[in-house]
């Protein structure tokens, strides 16, 4: 079986832009031009790969399609970039985690032309987008390699457990204590982020559930603490200025929660992500504290 390129590009363009009149004005064509080419290509494999709702969405089998789909877009880019020739933009989905979006890898995206899509994980749950063949990328603590995927170890990156000295004031007036803690506001990232509840439960020496802020925003985490409406684990990049200030104090002895990170990409991709791993390493170098 052929599969058609124009067919797949238009399946893609739908399922990332969310109908056929937006598909058709990126790929400069007209909207029935896209509707015979979904229709073609749904004939051809024998099954709907897309379903007509506001905004349009994929079946199983269309998700497979778009995914390979948006593969050969990026193999294209790479072989046309080899040959000096520019091409149409094309999209790159990375699964990275918030912190690390917020402090140093914005500026590895530079080193190619691609378009970013972003999609924002906790680092010890992103590389099930690579596990899943969603993204063909990831920033993860996970240093075992997704099948079919090679890993880079890039560095560590540093939180600190801080408060605002208000908060200090009224909740740890006596101390750190489990009783404390157990009672004191926390700030979470996630349902997925654990950073804060096993410092506590560490530094307690038993399991700690306190009342639980949900801020899903690395800046805003930061914005929350300096409000003083909980504690939380900040990247000491994000937060080193505001203690110096001493508009945030430092919870515990001080001792920064290490968070290994690695750079995993699909291997049929290598060389295609190659421009884009090797400013990933060294924007990582300059930011993170060494394995």
């Amino acid at each position: 079986m052929h599969l058609d390129p124009a067919q797949l590009s238009a399946l893609a363009a739908v399922l990332r832009h969310g109908s056929f009149d937006a598909a058709a004005r990126v790929l400069n064509v007209t909207p029935p031009a896209i509707s015979q080419r979904i229709k073609a290509l749904e004939d051809q494999v024998g099954t709907p790969l897309v379903r007509r709702s506001t905004p349009c969405q994929a079946t199983d089998k269309g998700k497979i399609l778009a995914r390979y789909a948006d593969d050969l877009a990026l193999l294209q880019s790479g072989v046309l970039s080899q040959l000096n020739i520019t091409g149409r933009p094309v999209n790159l989905r990375i699964a990275v985690n918030a912190d690390s979006l917020a402090t140093w890898f914005i500026s590895a995206l530079t080193a190619t032309d691609l378009l970013y899509e972003l999609e924002i994980d906790d680092q010890d749950h992103s590389a099930d987008w690579l596990r899943t063949g969603e993204v063909c990328a990831a920033i993860t603590s996970r240093s075992q390699p997704v099948q079919g995927c090679d890993v880079v170890p890039l560095g560590t990156l540093e939180y600190l457990a801080v408060a605002s000295p208000a908060f200090v004031a009224r909740y740890f007036a006596n101390g750190i204590t489990p009783q404390a803690l157990q009672s004191a506001p926390m700030i979470t990232f996630s349902p997925k982020d654990r950073l804060q509840r096993d410092w506590a439960s560490h530094l307690a020496g038993r399991p700690i559930q306190p009342p639980t802020h949900l801020i899903p925003s690395s800046q805003a985490f930061v914005h929350a603490s300096l409000a003083g409406i909980g504690w939380g684990m900040n990247p000491t990049g994000l937060v080193m200025d505001h203690i110096k200030r001493g508009d945030l104090v430092i919870l515990g002895d001080g001792t920064t929660l290490p968070t290994p990170l690695y750079w995993q990409t699909t291997r049929h991709m290598k060389s295609v992500l190659a421009p884009l791993t090797r400013a990933v390493i060294k924007s990582a170098k300059s930011a993170l504290s060494p394995l």
